[in-house]
């Protein structure tokens, strides 16, 4: 509360990978307030108006190229994401979204059935945040537990349908970690799936030499990359991986965006660019869901 009695703006402090959140909040914000957006997200533009942080310090002048094209990409690779979930959904509409890492992604707001369950795994620090921010409803939970530690798979009920997603997360996990993370979804959801996104191994690299900046905000390392020519090898993490899928993006604004899809089959592209993949998981002795 205020001095004049007015309640004061929530405030963010994160460290350096849930900070994470807060970069990809604003650009989906900056990216909704256009009247041509590629991504309407209210609730990405009320939270940056309410929350007491310096987003545009931190991560750039809204109006500048580099912010607007970050905006644009953002946008294009929340789209698969809320692609697969809403794919997901009419096929199992009572099924369970599983949303690791989350931090302040409103995809609930955006896709959700009425009817589905969606589970939030993050970082304690990260749950305290989007509890005050987005609190959750009575379909929506909330633990604090890294998606590392695989209890959080012990809360989660398979018997309707199980996707797992993972934004922004796996690169800021260690190699085996990942390989852990994949097998354990696998072995814990038979005729689910997982959907997460990843940076080619170069960018990975610029990260942990800490050449990714924007404006006042740099990147944090990041372990794990994989270029996309490398996606059919995740099958190798757990024998329930039954088939390996490359989301391609949605086309984007102008020409340069209604190319894109295009350009990203040309070999010279494809082979090393970031990616969105969807995992299906086997059901013993059956064909995965799909």
């Amino acid at each position: 509360m205020t001095a004049d009695g007015v309640p004061a703006a929530p405030r963010a402090r994160l460290g350096a990978v849930p900070e994470t959140a807060l970069w990809t909040l604003y650009h989906r914000a900056v990216e909704a307030r256009r009247p041509d957006t590629l991504l309407p997200d209210p609730e990405a533009v009320r939270l940056v108006e309410e929350v007491d942080y310096p987003f545009e310090e931190r991560f750039g002048d809204p109006d500048s190229a580099g912010v607007r094209l970050q905006g644009q990409l953002q946008a294009l690779r929340v789209r698969c994401f809320d692609a697969e979930v809403a794919d997901f959904l009419l096929r199992r509409p009572r099924g369970t979204v599983v949303c690791l890492g989350e931090g302040l992604e409103t995809q609930f707001w955006r896709v959700d059935n009425g009817r589905a369950r969606w589970l939030t795994v993050d970082l304690p620090e990260s749950v305290e945040l989007r509890e005050r921010l987005l609190p959750p409803g009575p379909r929506q939970r909330l633990l604090a537990c890294s998606a590392t530690d695989h209890r959080w798979v012990r809360e989660v009920d398979p018997s309707q349908g199980v996707l797992v997603t993972a934004q922004g997360l796996l690169m800021y996990l260690l190699p085996g970690e990942v390989r852990d993370l994949l097998a354990a979804c696998a072995e814990a959801f038979p005729g689910g799936g997982m959907v997460f996104d990843a940076v080619p191994r170069r960018f990975a690299r610029l990260a942990r030499e800490g050449r990714l900046r924007s404006g006042g905000y740099q990147a944090p390392p990041m372990p794990w990359g994989m270029d996309a020519a490398e996606q059919q090898r995740l099958r190798t993490a757990h024998p329930g991986i039954a088939a390996v899928r490359d989301v391609v993006p949605p086309p984007g604004r102008g020409v340069l965006g209604a190319l894109l899809p295009y350009a990203l089959r040309l070999p010279v592209v494809r082979s090393r660019r970031p990616s969105v993949v969807h995992l299906d998981f086997a059901v013993p002795g059956g064909p995965a869901e799909r």
